[in-house]
């Protein structure tokens, strides 16, 4: 015969007494003196009392959680957390209920309303955007093809242009004061434009690589298609720190196209149709804008990926396009049914 498992073992010790030995009852089965029936009923009212203290206790402890800030398991049937463990921060499943909604901290989730389409040059490898009282400013990439312009954004007429020598892949644009600054990919190199006369004036240097940029009156903010943002000095192009950028505690990476707006920093997510808020003092993204579906399957098949945004202040909307796009899209962002 096979051992019994430990707790087998000490259970049947406590139920069964010890053979040949005595009981609470004498071998005979019945107490031999009346004091011995009083001891027995004290006891059971002791076991009583005890368990209903013990009871009361447990009790408590579920309702504080544990000493160290953990959580006791769950009882059967209660909620869990949407996706087990892994699940993103603020997501809390409601079998049966209403949508589950953030929990403080989490991003709210919002889409694009489409107020107005206007036609867009689908030979520019949209890499900046930028709104100046009634037109509209737009950096070009690819090597060999890049550009910088001034465009109507009404019906998408190019009415000035600037090409970018062929051996820089130009990307983010900002206007600062009566200056346009470009940044360029890999090269190390920021041109900057003259507004009124349209000509490059200067060249900025910098390390690593540029994707998006933007100012916010007080600095630049720049992108290098990490989850960080930059600060940089707008007469010098020096970095001023910067800040790593989370969605939902996690890091938020492919930043690219940035657009600075009210005090946020909205940024294309490369190779996404998503568009981040981004709180710039803290890093957390407030809002995740889906910007999906904006082009038809023919469209798209001829097109790259969003990226370029611009802000109207006048109207409050927002332009957006993308790389090789035919369509510029006015656009408000509105929350997501159900959340």
């Amino acid at each position: 015969m096979g051992l019994e498992p430990q707790a087998t073992r000490k259970a049947k010790a406590i139920r069964a007494p010890r053979q040949g030995g005595p009981t609470a009852e004498g071998r005979g089965g019945r107490p031999r003196h009346r004091w011995q029936v009083v001891v027995l009923a004290a006891a059971a009212a002791g076991g009583l009392l005890l368990a209903l203290m013990l009871a009361r206790s447990h009790g408590a402890l579920a309702s504080s959680g544990t000493a160290d800030g953990g959580r006791l398991p769950a009882p059967p049937g209660a909620a869990a957390p949407v996706g087990g463990e892994g699940a993103p921060a603020g997501e809390v499943a409601a079998p049966g209920g209403p949508p589950a909604k953030p929990m403080p901290g989490a991003a709210e989730r919002l889409k694009v309303k489409v107020l107005s389409v206007r036609p867009h040059d689908p030979t520019c490898y949209t890499q900046g955007l930028v709104w100046d009282h009634g037109t509209l400013y737009e950096s070009c990439g690819l090597y060999g093809r890049s550009s910088v312009r001034q465009v109507d954004p009404r019906t998408g007429e190019v009415l000035r242009r600037l090409d970018v020598p062929p051996g820089f892949f130009a990307e983010g644009l900002a206007e600062v004061g009566n200056h346009l600054v470009q940044l360029t990919w890999k090269e190390g190199a920021a041109f900057v434009y003259d507004l009124r006369r349209f000509e490059r004036t200067d060249e900025l240097h910098y390390q690593g690589e540029g994707w998006g940029l933007c100012d916010d009156g007080r600095r630049l903010v720049m992108s290098d298609g990490s989850d960080r943002l930059t600060f940089r000095d707008r007469q010098t192009f020096a970095p001023l720190g910067g800040v790593d950028v989370r969605l939902d505690g996690s890091p938020a990476r492919q930043l690219n196209e940035l657009e600075c707006v009210g005090g946020a920093v909205y940024a294309n997510v490369w190779m996404t149709d998503q568009i981040l808020r981004i709180d710039p003092a803290s890093g957390r993204v407030g809002a995740a804008i889906d910007a999906g579906g904006l082009l038809d399957a023919a469209e798209q098949a001829q097109a790259d990926v969003l990226n370029g945004i611009a802000y109207d202040p006048a109207k409050r909307t927002f332009l957006i396009t993308g790389k090789l796009w035919p369509k510029l899209f006015e656009v408000v962002f509105v929350p997501v049914a159900g959340r």
